[in-house]
């Protein structure tokens, strides 16, 4: 189990507007049943087995082509942790935990 973050960012648009290829990203991922995803402001948190989140980040990547972007870059982040089983929200009260 591993979490990652994707941002994927289409160039060459007519539009500065963003959400339509976001959305479609969205649609992507809300079909993946083994994936557990966190749509943020930034970018997108994934959380699951590696294979599938490395085919999944390639089926985004090509979204934006599929709505008309000329160009896409796309950026990924992966956190593989293999001494303890980590999750997002693990993380987060970690860090909670040493703000107390």
């Amino acid at each position: 189990m591993v979490i990652a973050r994707v941002t994927v960012v289409p160039l060459g648009t007519s539009d500065t507007s963003l959400s339509k290829y976001v959305a479609a990203c969205q649609q992507v991922l809300e079909n993946r049943e083994n994936i557990e995803y966190e749509l943020t402001s930034m970018g997108t948190i994934l959380e699951g087995d590696l294979d599938e989140i490395i085919q999944t980040v390639r089926e985004l990547h090509e979204v934006p082509f599929k709505e008309g972007a000329l160009r896409v870059s796309t950026s990924l982040t992966i956190d593989d942790r293999r001494d303890k089983k980590a999750s997002r929200q693990q993380k987060i009260q970690s860090v909670k935990n040493r703000l107390k």
